[in-house]
């Protein structure tokens, strides 16, 4: 491919004006400066003061006479006035100077050479403006773009407005691979490809086949996606062309259009390389039917331009442009249709294997003890993407640092994750007695049901401390391995624990509090997406009764169906939860002994094991002895 040059009107221009600067310098500027300093005056005063002895020194040129006076009493380092008047035919001028005690000379004519005097005073000052100008430029270019960027091509007035400021990767001197990212096997089997063609283009022009112009890279945020893409071009060994969607985005009409033909400009003439988006969803938005009037004009010229570019790349041009995005579902389709981004990798959250690799690779980087295990954290983790877990393990340094340890074990790894979820532990936060057993009570009760239904994850963990999130405890439950599907009846069950707190509640104190707000709003959650999305209520059968929107994003739902089927929703949801709140009370109310030898086990402990919460359910006669020997010990004591 051809190389694009630069165009040379700038350079010229800037000559042009140096020459001419010059020129009034050497014309008008030197012979001002130096007539500014020498005072004129007439051959007798120059006699007279010869006679008087008051000249100090005396120069003799071909057409005048220079001189100065001796400094009588004045500061020696105060520059001296230069005096000068005519040559007159005076014989005696020497034999006077002589005798007056004058140092006098005359100039010694030599011929200068034409060259070097061309030199000296043209090409000299010239190359000083030059390499000024230079030094110059880029610091300007450095204030306005950043450090680690560059910027081509034009704009107006040469101040960046137009520019690509694209980050420029060059051989991918972040030296990330393929074996830096874990968890995203899928997604490196298919970018495999990718790499192949960009080390050894001729196998597949020999074939015929073409390569994809783009491909997207959709999935959650901190799934690693930007990570990928340098990893392609760290494996392939090309230039990296990095740029985020906003920055296309400018104040004036038609400079992120300039922007995207200046990015592509400069991957044609680096090809093979890769050009990267970040967030295309800024610029790649669905086109509105109806115009624009009153939107943002700007983003659709940049997102026609970046279709149009995309259609001039010739086939096999070693250029292959990446995009990413949390937001698929609100690209345009003549952005995504085959020719452009003719391919899709989703990036998903990491199963529990991924997870445990992904940990791994991470634990590299600090100091760990031996005995960590890291499928224990992984399942502990479960639905935490790549940069959750790269925080994970940051944080369980920053713990071991904070205890004044060397290296970080596996209960910082614990305490990380509970952070993560919950929140740091609040020291001052001190609850009364009856508020820490109210709470203990709760969280009981969630293990209590969670423990005695079918189909629900095992009890971790059981704390009363309170949290900076809010909450005052919390059950922490872990699966065994990965879980995909999800039957109607584990759903119900886990209502039924979600409902477990509030149930130990009015079953043990009559009444209830505040601390069931965040499980009536996962219980409402969960039975609602059962009824609308999950086709699990009997009478509307499999229909669809709610669209779910963004679903990379928290995926909110909105309802599409009519008023009086909203109504009939909303008492189905009712009937569900307090279905499942019903369950609860009875499991708790069938179980109380239990649950009172739990809750008073946790207000004193603060915090307990699935194992030791565990060890105590399944200890039944030895809990029932211990009960008895209690209750007789107390009769005793009253009489």
């Amino acid at each position: 491919m051809d190389e694009v040059k630069e165009p040379k009107k700038p350079l010229m221009t800037f000559w042009i004006v140096a020459m001419v600067l010059l020129f009034l310098l050497n014309l008008v500027a030197v012979p001002i400066a130096r007539s500014s300093q020498i005072k004129e005056t007439d051959y007798g005063t120059f006699m007279k003061m010869t006679e008087e002895k008051k000249i100090d020194k005396v120069e003799i040129e071909s057409n005048k006479i220079l001189f100065t006076l001796k400094s009588e009493g004045e500061d020696p380092k105060k520059i001296q006035t230069v005096y000068e008047t005519g040559l007159m035919d005076d014989a005696g001028l020497v034999q006077r100077l002589y005798d007056a005690g004058v140092n006098f000379s005359s100039e010694i004519i030599e011929q200068q050479s034409p060259l070097l005097s061309f030199l000296i005073y043209w090409i000299l000052p010239i190359v000083i403006f030059t390499v000024m100008g230079n030094i110059l430029r880029k610091k300007m270019l450095k204030n306005m773009t950043g450090d680690d960027s560059m910027t081509f091509g034009g704009g107006f007035g040469g101040l960046g407005m137009g520019k690509s400021n694209a980050k420029v990767y060059v051989k991918s001197s972040d030296g990330i691979k393929f074996s830096d990212v874990a968890g995203e096997e899928e997604a490196k089997e298919n970018l495999q490809e990718i790499v192949t063609y960009l080390k050894n283009p001729t196998k597949y022009q020999e074939i015929g086949a073409k390569m994809p112009k783009g491909v997207l890279l959709v999935g959650p945020p901190g799934t690693g996606k930007t990570m990928l893409a340098k990893a392609v071009a760290g494996e392939a060994d090309v230039p990296f062309f990095s740029m985020s969607g906003s920055e296309f985005v400018e104040m004036f009409v038609g400079m992120g259009a300039a922007k995207v033909r200046d990015l592509f400009k400069q991957a044609k003439e680096k090809a093979p390389c890769i050009v990267f988006i970040d967030e295309i969803d800024a610029i790649g938005g669905k086109r509105s039917s109806g115009g624009n009037y009153g939107g943002n004009d700007e983003r659709e010229q940049t997102l026609n331009q970046l279709l149009t570019e995309m259609d001039g790349f010739e086939g096999n041009n070693g250029v292959i442009i990446l995009a990413a995005t949390n937001r698929p579902e609100s690209l345009d389709a003549a952005l995504t249709r085959p020719g452009r981004f003719d391919r899709r990798v989703p990036v998903e959250l990491p199963d529990l294997k991924g997870r445990e690799d992904i940990l791994k690779v991470h634990a590299k980087k600090i100091r760990i003890a031996d005995d960590i295990d890291f499928n224990k954290i992984a399942r502990m983790a479960a639905g935490a993407s790549g940069a959750e877990l790269a925080n994970i393990v940051n944080e369980a340094a920053l713990r071991a640092v904070r205890d004044g340890r060397s290296f970080a074990n596996e209960s910082d790894m614990e305490e990380s994750i509970e952070v993560v979820i919950a929140g740091y532990q609040k020291k001052n936060a001190i609850l009364s007695d009856k508020e820490k057993l109210v709470v203990s009570y709760h969280e009981i009760g969630h293990a209590l049901v969670a423990a005695l239904q079918d189909g629900t994850a095992p009890v971790q963990k059981i704390t009363i401390i309170p949290r900076t999130s809010g909450a005052l405890g919390y059950t922490m439950q872990v699966d065994k391995g990965n879980h995909y599907l999800v039957s109607k009846e584990e759903l119900m069950s886990e209502i039924a624990t979600l409902c477990g707190g509030r149930a130990a509640e009015e079953v043990e104190f009559r009444s209830v509090s505040t601390g069931a707000s965040n499980d009536i709003e996962k219980a409402t959650k969960l039975a609602r997406q059962m009824i609308t999305q999950y086709g699990m209520s009997s009478e509307f059968g499999m229909v669809a009764l709610e669209t779910v929107n963004n679903q990379y994003l928290g995926g909110d739902s909105s309802l599409a169906c009519s008023p009086d089927t909203q109504t009939k929703i909303d008492q189905q949801v009712v009937s569900l939860v307090e279905q499942q709140h019903q369950k609860a009370i009875r499991i708790l109310t069938e179980n109380k002994h239990k649950m009172d030898e739990l809750a008073q086990y946790l207000y004193e402990k603060e915090t307990i094991t699935g194992d030791e919460f565990m060890d105590i359910l399944n200890r039944k006669p030895q809990l029932e002895d211990k009960t008895a020997e209690a209750a007789a010990e107390k009769t005793e004591r009253e009489e």
